[in-house]
């Protein structure tokens, strides 16, 4: 998997992305002190409220983001938004008013909604062999989960020796490293035909491209099957561990080390599994796993038996969200990617979005066993829609005709009579619908 650092301008992209999600994870510990240093015991609310905006800003910006995406230069369009997100962790530590934490939360996130996605989209540009990209892929998914596990205690240990307000420094250094670093590098150039497109057009044409797709359609039940189950973990750990087995942040620490654990194990045996199996076989597996796992959930008696079930559920995790980037990868021209993949980030968070409040809400109204339950029966539900929407046979290159063309345009390279021809198939401006089972 560490070979594809080998390749300068990968590298370089993917220090940036470490040390930027770095200091994103020293941020989320200062924020939750700084919000009870501002509201005390309305604190949880606080971080509720700016959770929330964080995912409407995720939901609402990354489509409109994708526009511009596609026409300003990769490099600046990035660097650009690190420096926006370093200028709003200068100023977090000196606010002293509620508004103000969301107004610059809004913003800190809106640059993230822009820069996730644009940064997604061009990496399969910077490795365009596929195995490399899945190795990519992998990695992208340890650091994601190393991030989680580091971060909080790397804040810890620099709390013992400066004050909370001292860690937005380190936020402020991550993000600026990080522009550091893609400005380092030549990214490839993506011609764009989002000019010739009017505004409507520029910000649905991601969402259509990905809801006409029938892999992507499947992609996005997939999407709520990760986020039912994941919400029961991100949410409900703290009061599975200290609410019902009585036990302390130490080992709520150590049930969230378990559910990374297990998705950083599956992360690193996905490159061989993924050469030997189709995309949709372990994905759907993942999703499989993660309703055994909710379900398990629900008769979930001791702490010794969470630690293996949260090992369980990371795996799932893992396997059914990891490879979405070669969905996305193979569903869209290069010029579409970064709306194509923003529509991801943006549809994938509306799940997050549904299902944070119901686990948080339904765990406080009915307990954890019924939530399980519903979360269970909810993933269980997305699982079978992604298995039926997707199809079975799902080849790259597909068999179709354009009736409405004329037998001499260029699309129709091969000279056929009845406009009939095969290649990779993606929806475009000359391929609006997916061809039916027949081809035709």
């Amino acid at each position: 998997m560490l070979s594809i650092l080998g390749n300068r301008t990968y590298r370089h992209l993917f220090l940036a992305q470490v040390i930027a999600l770095v200091g994103t994870g020293l941020a989320t510990v200062a924020l939750g002190l700084l919000a009870y240093d501002l509201a005390g015991a309305e604190a949880g609310a606080v971080l509720g409220t700016a959770l929330a905006i964080k995912m409407i800003a995720y939901v609402g910006v990354a489509p409109i983001a994708s526009v511009f995406a596609a026409r300003a230069p990769r490099r600046a369009m990035l660097v650009s938004l690190d420096l926006i997100r370093a200028a709003v962790a200068v100023l977090l530590p000196f606010v002293s008013e509620i508004w103000q934490v969301y107004l610059l939360i809004f913003v800190l996130q809106s640059a993230s909604a822009a820069f996730t996605p644009t940064f997604q989209a061009t990496i399969p540009d910077v490795l365009p062999d596929e195995k490399d990209y899945t190795k990519a892929l992998s990695l992208s998914r340890l650091a994601y989960d190393l991030e989680s596990l580091l971060s909080p205690a790397l804040a810890v240990a620099l709390l013992t020796v400066v004050s909370f307000h001292d860690l937005f420094a380190g936020t402020v250094i991550g993000f600026l490293a990080s522009a550091g670093l893609v400005l380092s590098v030549v990214l490839p150039r993506v011609k764009s035909a989002a000019r010739q497109r009017g505004l409507y057009e520029n910000t649905s044409r991601g969402t259509r491209l990905y809801l006409a797709t029938p892999r992507l359609r499947g992609l996005l039940a997939i999407n709520m099957a990760v986020a039912a189950a994941g919400a029961l973990v991100i949410v409900n750990t703290v009061v599975y561990v200290q609410a019902v087995f009585g036990l302390d942040q130490r080992s709520t620490a150590i049930a969230l080390a378990a559910f990374g654990g297990g998705s950083m194990a599956a992360a690193l045996l996905l490159p061989d599994l993924l050469e030997r199996l189709p995309d949709r076989a372990v994905m759907l597996s993942g999703a499989a796993i993660l309703t055994a796992g909710t379900v398990l959930a629900s008769f979930l008696a001791s702490f010794h038996w969470m630690l293996p079930l949260w090992f369980l559920l990371g795996t799932g995790y893992s396997a059914a969200q990891t490879p979405s980037g070669r969905l996305l990868r193979r569903s869209a021209h290069s010029e579409d990617r970064p709306a194509i993949f923003a529509a991801q980030f943006a549809l994938s968070h509306a799940c997050w979005l549904f299902t944070y409040p119901l686990a948080g809400h339904a765990a406080s109204a009915i307990g954890l066993p019924a939530t399980a339950a519903i979360l269970s029966a909810l993933c269980g539900l997305a699982a079978v829609t992604a298995a039926w929407l997707w199809p079975a046979q799902d080849p790259e290159v597909v068999a179709h005709s354009h009736k409405n063309l004329a037998p001499d345009h260029p699309h129709l390279r091969d000279g056929s009579s009845d406009r009939r021809h095969a290649h990779a198939y993606v929806i475009d401006d000359l391929h609006r619908a997916w061809p039916a089972d027949d081809g035709r």
